[in-house]
């Protein structure tokens, strides 16, 4: 094949031509000019950002013929050997295929040789992070004490799993996301050089999409330039990344902010039918929001490229929509785009969250939004708000619960153990019911060294789950615990439906607690936001029955051997038993978590 990709073609072979690093190609160059190299160097960075071409210029500066200002000059034999990949001193090595012990061994052997040609034998090393732990051992002593004449690079996507004793033996060189700015300057530099026209708009969407990667801002607009035969238009552009035009977005925030269900609804199923994904419609409303609650508060920094291109609409939507509601707008989107994951009808969710963005802001979506200014107005105490906050939901929902325990009294008793969700019914869904009989029997016998032991193998239990079943459980964390049951908490509602209808994955979470507990368990689900309501409530109906008891001891008279013969004694009995509750309640639950209030 005679065509190369583009990411190949303009690949940069000089420290000059690397673009959007020009802190980390500078400390090179001088590097390099002065004789001040070091013999191991660690480039770390998002991918496409340029790790692999700056190892490979650095290969050709420390070993070319004529370098000038620790410049390569690209045009000695060193220089195009390494070009060409046939420069036997300079060896490259993908760590993901050869990451074993055995290879780091040979290349530990072979570096005490001598380079044949060039003036430095360079190891460059990538995706150093798939080493294992025995082939990072092995490589350690070499990297500490090194041949004169060898020279490392080691690069990854993933420096946290790089041991920190490799680290400390290199220089690190933390490459960067390269800006929008500087995506749309080197394609239209290529553009120009290829005699091609373009639509200034249309290097910007390539530019988003890219992330900050160049090799794939390159590899788009290939697809780009052979979707719409050598002509880079907006159009096009989008059409191959699956963006939503400017227009459309701004058209649905409009119509949803004017409470036009209609219009709203009818902006999706037109985004939808011409094949752009419901996800990336999504991401795309979120940034526009965010493009106009920026342009709200700082109208310079749409020129920086860094946020769509502001025109008359954008301008325009910038004064009608209020900065609340389009945090509302964001809040709602957010919380579709956690749902998308978990479903395979998002659709039904773009139309709900259509449906809710037309609508006043519910309680719920309030409150959120309330917490979420909190959390972000505290500088110093967002930890307090956010505990002030959980604190009064807890209370509503706690009276939320009482209320609806009132009006539905007598109406029948709950399932036993592991009862399902209840279906949904009308045009909501049924909150999951608390299953109270199957979690107070694990409360009164649950202890702190039962919770402890079960939360040190809880990794263990999910990592024998499959992907699916384990992406569904990650969430989750153990709350209480006995020899009999355990209590899992989850932060959806959605999530306890979901699970208990899976009775496969239930039975595998069983299987494995028996496994490293030795003994069966209950598992019983349940909502985090209802879990200290049900732990309150079920400390109250202790202390009640105690006290119930308390009463039918003092009203039996003599009948019992063992009861005070005075009202002191009596009094002195009952104190011992309280403090014998609240023990075994701080055992439950460990001290913080309990709180004595007399009456």
């Amino acid at each position: 094949m005679s065509y190369q990709a583009l990411y190949r073609v303009w690949r940069p072979q000089t420290f000059a031509q690397v673009v959007g690093q020009e802190a980390i190609t500078q400390t090179l160059k001088n590097a390099v000019a002065t004789g001040q190299t070091s013999h191991a160097y660690l480039f770390t960075g998002p991918r496409g950002t340029g790790k692999t071409s700056v190892a490979k210029i650095l290969a050709k500066a420390l070993n070319c013929l004529n370098v000038q200002d620790g410049e390569p000059d690209n045009t000695c034999v060193i220089c195009q050997a390494i070009n060409n990949g046939s420069q036997p001193d300079v060896i490259e090595i993908d760590a993901a295929s050869n990451n074993g012990v055995d290879e780091i061994r040979d290349i530990r052997d072979k570096a005490k040789y001598a380079p044949t040609e060039a003036r430095v034998k360079v190891y460059i090393i990538d995706e150093v992070h798939m080493l294992s732990t025995g082939a990072f051992n092995a490589l350690l002593k070499t990297l500490e004490e090194p041949p004169a004449h060898v020279v490392f690079i080691l690069a990854t996507t993933e420096p946290n799993k790089i041991p920190a004793t490799i680290i400390s033996r290199t220089q690190r060189f933390d490459f960067r996301r390269i800006t929008m700015k500087d995506i749309e300057g080197h394609l239209g530099d290529i553009l120009d050089d290829k005699q091609i026209t373009y639509d200034q708009e249309a290097l910007a969407v390539i530019a988003r999409a890219a992330e900050g990667g160049m090799r794939d801002a390159l590899s788009i607009l290939d697809q780009v330039l052979n979707f719409s035969d050598n002509h880079v238009s907006l159009e096009a552009a989008q059409d191959v990344t699956g963006a939503v035009t400017e227009q459309e977005l701004g058209q649905y925030l409009a119509d949803v902010h004017k409470g036009d269900v209609a219009a709203g609804l009818a902006v999706v199923r037109d985004v939808l039918a011409a094949g752009k994904d419901p996800a990336r419609l999504i991401d795309d409303l979120i940034a526009y929001a965010r493009d106009l609650l920026v342009y709200q508060s700082a109208p310079t920094l749409v020129d920086s490229g860094e946020i769509a291109l502001a025109g008359d609409e954008f301008k325009s939507l910038a004064q009608e929509l209020e900065a609340p509601w389009l945090f509302h707008v964001v809040n709602t989107l957010n919380r579709t785009q956690q749902q998308l994951r978990l479903t395979n009808q998002p659709e039904l969710y773009l139309q709900v969250a259509t449906v809710q963005l037309t609508q006043p802001a519910s309680a719920a979506d309030d409150s959120s939004n309330e917490d979420a200014a909190v959390v972000n107005s505290a500088p110093d105490g967002g930890a307090a708000a956010t505990a002030e906050v959980n604190e009064l939901r807890d209370e509503v929902a706690q009276l939320t619960k009482t209320v609806r325990q009132l009006s539905t009294a007598g109406a029948g008793r709950a399932t036993p153990a592991k009862s399902k969700a209840a279906p949904a019914t009308g045009h909501g869904r049924k909150r999951t019911e608390v299953n109270t009989h199957a979690i107070y029997p694990i409360l009164g016998k649950a202890t702190k060294d039962d919770l402890l032991a079960l939360r040190n193998v809880w990794p263990d239990v999910l990592n024998k789950l499959t992907d699916r079943r384990k992406a569904m459980m990650n969430i989750s964390e153990p709350v209480a615990a006995s020899p009999d049951g355990v209590i899992i908490s989850f932060d959806y509602d959605i999530m306890v439906e979901r699970v208990q209808n899976d009775e496969v994955l239930l039975k595998e979470v069983g299987a494995s607690l028996q496994q490293f507990l030795h003994h069966d368990e209950q598992v019983v689900l349940i909502e985090k936001a209802q879990w200290p309501v049900v732990r309150q409530r079920f400390i109250k109906e202790v202390g009640f029955q105690k006290q119930q008891a308390s009463a039918a001891a003092g009203e039996s008279g003599t009948e019992s051997a063992a009861e005070p013969a005075n009202e002191e004694a009596a009094q002195t009995d009952n104190q011992a038993a309280d403090n014998k509750a609240v023990d075994t309640l701080t055992d439950m639950f460990g001290d913080g978590n309990v709180t004595v209030k007399e009456d």
